[in-house]
């Protein structure tokens, strides 16, 4: 039995800008959790997500409630939106009134749902640390600018803003130690949960292989065919998978497909090299699973992943990987399952792809398939988040209310 299937039916609610309807780990992960609820629990699931317009949006007999904000699109990533108006997000928190919210993003959304627990003290707040956004988003790109000096202190300064933001939570997950449990710990966030995401391992699989697919890209089984799945952008490093590609030997005669869309498709684009194929992004889980299994190797270079949804997703495949030591890809490429190199070095990923491609690829990518059946489960995930991280959320803020009585009564006798 699910740890939520003996708990009196609650209002859940999830609250994120992080949300794509064409993909992209918070979305999956959202996905998987109202699947588990409606299946496995009594409780009801609230979503309060950005879209083109305001709007309600209510099924299962209203077990299943999306409320839609307008927002802009995010610049030159044309699959996200800015989620900014805080005062529609409060109007819809006050309106359904959910016992537990969760906060996937560290911008202005978590400030609302505190304001919201001041107004109502029983509300339990959960946050889940989905991006290494100091680093992504202040420290590197800073550095690049304008030295590293500046770089660093703009980490320096988000990660202490990270400290005084989840240090207020009633709960906090992260999805990997590596990918962010060790920092929040070091920043005084106590406890820090690990939430593990996880794969329907029956929709992948070496069985979903397509002979016709590689045909069609005039590819042969003695070619390698490399895959990388995700977001086109500075973030995932799509930019140092297209130049390994570009200096493996030319005997290999490999082909890289590259699924997502983002900015940095046209600088791909006018490279004109017809070895490199990009279908845009895959929405059918279906596809996804063909293009997979039909490949060889997965490459990735992201160096900050805090979990890496699409690197399981390959592994469940059967594919071994070749990545980049730095955030949780040490703990999802574990050793014979592929190979990990310095970050932003394009040269060593070439040779960590040769090397793999010459290796026993089927054995590789068996001892991954198995790992990710071992680990990473959506019930396992589901059983986690709600066998002890919401307990834990609600625990904290019945002693919270508890402590905040015992002080008013105490008030009331010194009186």
């Amino acid at each position: 039995m699910s740890p939520a299937a003996a708990s009196p039916p609650r209002l859940i609610c999830d609250l994120t800008q992080s949300w794509s309807a064409v993909g992209g780990g918070v979305g999956t992960y959202l996905r998987a959790k109202r699947a588990h609820i409606l299946a496995e629990t009594p409780h009801r699931h609230l979503m309060v997500l950005p879209a083109d317009r305001d709007w309600v949006e209510e099924s299962d007999g209203g077990r299943a409630i999306t409320a839609w904000i307008k927002s802009p699109h995010v610049p030159f990533s044309p699959n996200y939106r800015l989620l900014l108006r805080n005062g529609a997000v409060r109007e819809a928190l006050e309106r359904f009134r959910p016992d537990v919210i969760e906060c996937q993003d560290a911008y202005n959304l978590p400030w609302v749902a505190l304001g919201h627990r001041r107004r109502f003290p029983e509300t339990a707040l959960v946050a889940g640390y989905m991006t290494d956004f100091p680093t992504v988003y202040a420290r590197r790109p800073i550095s690049k600018a304008v030295g590293t000096r500046l770089g660093e202190a703009a980490g320096r300064l988000c990660y202490s803003y990270c400290g005084k933001l989840y240090r207020q939570f009633d709960a906090v997950y992260a999805l990997s130690d590596a990918g962010g449990g060790a920092r929040l710990r070091s920043l005084g966030v106590d406890p820090v949960h690990i939430l593990p995401l996880g794969v329907e391992l029956g929709d992948f699989g070496s069985s979903r292989r397509d002979p016709a697919l590689r045909k069609r890209l005039g590819i042969g089984d003695d070619q390698p065919l490399l895959i990388y799945v995700g977001r086109m952008d500075v973030e995932k490093r799509p930019d140092v998978v297209v130049e390994a590609f570009r200096q493996l030997p030319p005997e290999l005669d490999a082909r890289l497909v590259l699924l997502g869309q983002g900015p940095m498709l046209e600088q791909i684009a006018r490279l004109n090299d017809p070895r490199i194929v990009t279908p845009g992004f895959v929405t059918d889980r279906a596809e996804l699973a063909r293009w997979l299994a039909s490949s060889d190797i997965y490459v990735s270079a992201m160096p900050n992943e805090t979990f890496g949804v699409s690197v399981i997703e390959a592994q469940a495949s059967g594919l071994p990987v070749v990545g980049v030591s730095g955030g949780a890809m040490p703990e999802r490429v574990r050793p014979g399952m592929g190979l990990l190199g310095p970050v932003g070095d394009p040269a060593a990923m070439a040779a960590n792809i040769a090397e793999v491609w010459r290796s026993d690829r089927t054995a590789m990518g068996r001892l991954a398939r198995d790992y990710v059946a071992g680990e990473f489960t959506w019930r396992h995930s589901m059983d986690v988040l709600f066998g002890e991280v919401i307990p834990a959320a609600q625990n904290r803020r019945r002693l919270a209310a508890h402590e905040a009585s015992a002080g008013l009564r105490g008030s009331a006798v010194r009186i």
